[in-house]
Parts: C-alpha cells; structure tokens; sequence
C-alpha cells in the first residue's frame, strides 16, 4: 500500500491485506482531540482546516457535521480531486468540485502529513483536520473528528444539537461496533478480499448486519428511534454509494438497498435531508472507486448507471 514511511513516500497498490487475502485496514495516526481543556488544541474559529474527499465515506460523515452543527464559517475545507493514484490524494481543480489546498499549498496530501511530522510512518487518508496555527495535523480518525465538531464548539456556534446524547450512548456504541464491522468496513473487507473465503466471510457477514437493520427500522423513523444519532450518520454514508459502487464494483450484489422495504425508506429520507444531500457527491463517488482500483477494475471503466438510486 502506498504510505509514508519515515517521512518518504513509498508507492504501491491502495490496497492492503493480511496473510490470509482479507482486506487491512490501516490504524490511523494522529490522535489529539479539540476541547477546551487541551492545552494546545480550545475550540477557535477559523483555526481548524479540514482535508477531505467527497467520494471517501469516512471524510462525508466529517462533511455532514461540518453542516449540522454550524461549523462551515469557521472550520474551512479542502476537497482533493477523486482520483486515488500512486501518489495517494492529490489537489488538482481540473475536477469539477475538487480544490487547491490555500493552507499548506500542498500538490498531495501525503506532503501535508510531512508537514506535521517529517519523519512521519503512516497512511495518508482523509478526513484531515488540520490546526493553522501549530501547523500540524490534529486527528485523522473521523469517528474522533464527528465527536469534536459534536460538542467541542458548541459554546462557539450556539448550536446545541447533540446527535450523541448521554441516555442512547450504550445503544449507539453497539450499533457503530456492529455496523463498523460488518457494513462499514465490511464492504472494503468484501471488494478487497484476495480469495474466495475471505470475500465470502465478509459478504455474508454484511448482508446478515443488513438484515438485521432492516428488522430494527421496521418500527422506527431512526436507528434508535424518532431522533438522528451518531449512529445514523455513521451508516447512511454507506448506505449512499452502496447501490452506486458496492453492489457492483465490490460484488456485494445479494441484494441492493433497493431491494429492501425499510433501509430503502431510510437511506431516501435521509438522503433529503439538507446538510446530507449537500455532503454527497455522486460523480466523485462513482468517478473515485471505478477509475481509482485498477486491481478491480483494469480497464477504468466508469458505468453510466444506475439510472434511478431511489
């Protein structure tokens, strides 16, 4: 996989693998959080800066926030462009939507990530948020960086909107371990795989979490209930390039979102909400998997459908 290592950036495929042909995911690095009882990193608007694909489904949960709570005049944003080629992401605005980095000046990313630490061994994945005035790189685990943008600025923006509140805690936690696992990963874990057993284990571990879903909204507007959580905003980015992208380029093809009553409903709903819809960017999506894996799909043929998603 194509990394830093010791600050040096080393080509290689995007795709990672254990000894047994089962997709790995790289931990991620940098693991400060913003509140105002860390010494370095208090809640100031317009010190934070965050890097982000809008085809990656980890950075448009970062994205969704950024809208929800109010954070748009005061957190600023790069979007690289889809393509994720040898030299990881890159900024180039010969892209429609895609952008220059105005902060770093950065052709690559991996060059913001030298910037933070030059002797840096890591990954270089989006989301990134970044702290102009250290110059280096706060978080880069979207589950932390949705935690921070949840309630580190509140006192800032006034906005009090908690999609992570302290009586549905234990219920969000397991429902993000479950479809972490399962859903979440569970798609890379599935078109990643290398052989046949691993791809099998993963598919059918998705489609049983999936199941279960489906049962759960039969009775419910939400994953817990009449209200949005964390735990929705988690899975719905998943949910959004599955019939695109999964159903196909990652042959996760039992059944489409489609196919089922209940997260058919859901994923539709959610998808018109404002701040979700405005997050999601379906060329880039789409332009991203099928150009981006040449393991998969050699040839980079981008296909002109579906014609409906919903």
């Amino acid at each position: 996989m194509s990394k830093l290592v010791d600050g040096k950036w080393i080509k290689g495929t995007i795709i990672s693998s254990d000894k047994t042909g089962a997709y790995a995911r790289e931990p991620r690095s940098f693991r400060e959080f913003i509140s105002s009882t860390n010494e370095v990193f208090t809640p100031d608007s317009g010190r934070y800066h965050l890097y982000v694909s809008y085809a990656c489904p980890w950075a448009t949960r970062a994205l969704i926030y950024r809208k929800l709570k109010g954070l748009e005049e005061h957190i600023t944003v790069s979007v690289v462009h889809p393509d994720l080629l040898e030299n990881g992401w890159e900024f180039n605005t010969n892209y429609k939507d895609a952008t220059s980095d105005e902060v770093n000046k950065a052709k690559y990313l991996y060059e913001v990530y030298q910037n933070a630490d030059s002797l840096a061994s890591t990954s270089v994945t989006v989301p990134v948020l970044w702290d102009k005035l250290t110059s280096t790189i706060v978080n880069n685990e979207s589950s932390e960086i949705i935690r921070m943008f949840n309630s580190s600025f509140n006192d800032l923006t006034g906005n009090d909107l908690d999609f992570y509140p302290q009586e549905k805690r234990e219920e969000i936690d397991k429902l993000n371990e479950q479809i972490y696992h399962a859903v979440n990963n569970g798609v890379y874990r599935a078109g990643f795989a290398k052989t046949q057993e691993t791809y099998e284990q993963a598919v059918t571990k998705l489609f049983s979490c999936l199941d279960e879903l489906e049962i759960i909204l039969e009775n419910k507007k939400f994953l817990t209930g009449d209200e949005m959580t964390e735990a929705d905003l988690r899975l719905i980015p998943t949910l959004l390039r599955f019939d695109l992208v999964y159903y196909v380029h990652f042959k996760c093809n039992i059944r489409r979102i489609s196919d089922y009553k209940n997260l058919s409903r859901y994923t539709k709903e959610l998808y018109e909400i404002k701040e979700i819809k405005e997050s999601t960017n379906f060329d880039h999506i789409k332009r991203h998997y099928y150009y981006s894996h040449k393991d998969i799909n050699p040839y980079r043929i981008i296909p002109c459908g579906p014609e409906k998603l919903f």
